[in-house]
């Protein structure tokens, strides 16, 4: 297992588990059983959404074959380590307010995303690691998995157990640790945002 990086430090107080989710590239070959890996994809339901309207969808590969067409968009620099991790998802939006509807849902990747942070804080409760990743042919995964008009696909995620850091090549081993984040002073804007 990597090391533990403890270097981060919440300046306000927050539960521990932000502190400590993180998006590790060193991934186990143990399978993540179906029943973990759906309660994970409960954690998503619950997210809230405009409207309720619940734009998410999760195209996940557990098996090789499937696996293996996922693969087949994503970048080489991310299947380097990728390959790895016992499930792949695709986290795609509706991008419609309904299946027979063209108007647009303007808070469809928000809500999405929202629905991304929970599934990640729940793996992280279930012991698993995530890692998502924008470096893949978008058309091509929209292609494959055969993603209906009207939707996005907005990220790829490895799922699965924290391997190895041997297991990286030597250029991802030295970045496999946690990143700290900005000062809340930097993007926070009382009033204007101009102000700080």
């Amino acid at each position: 297992m990597a090391k533990e990086n403890t270097e981060r430090k919440a300046d306000y107080p927050i539960d521990d588990i932000y502190m400590n989710r993180w998006s590790p590239r060193a991934f186990s070959d143990k399978k993540v059983e179906t029943e973990t890996l759906f309660s994970v994809f409960e954690a998503a339901r619950w997210a809230p959404s405009a409207a309720n309207k619940q734009p998410w969808r999760f195209v996940y590969a557990m098996h090789e074959e499937d696996r293996e067409t996922f693969l087949s968009f994503i970048n080489d620099g991310n299947t380097s380590w990728c390959k790895h991790a016992p499930v792949l998802i695709a986290i795609v939006a509706n991008k419609r307010w309904s299946e027979d509807s063209d108007d647009v849902n303007p808070t469809h990747a928000f809500d999405t995303g929202t629905a991304w942070g929970f599934l990640a804080l729940e793996a992280y409760r279930k012991g698993l690691v995530t890692h998502a990743m924008g470096g893949f042919n978008r058309e091509k995964a929209k292609e494959v998995l055969q993603i209906p008009d009207g939707h996005e696909v907005l990220a790829i995620v490895a799922l699965g157990y924290h391997g190895d850091i041997e297991s990286l090549p030597d250029s991802l081993q030295k970045r496999e640790k946690k990143s700290n984040r900005n000062k809340i002073d930097t993007f926070i804007h009382e009033g204007l945002y101009s102000r700080r």
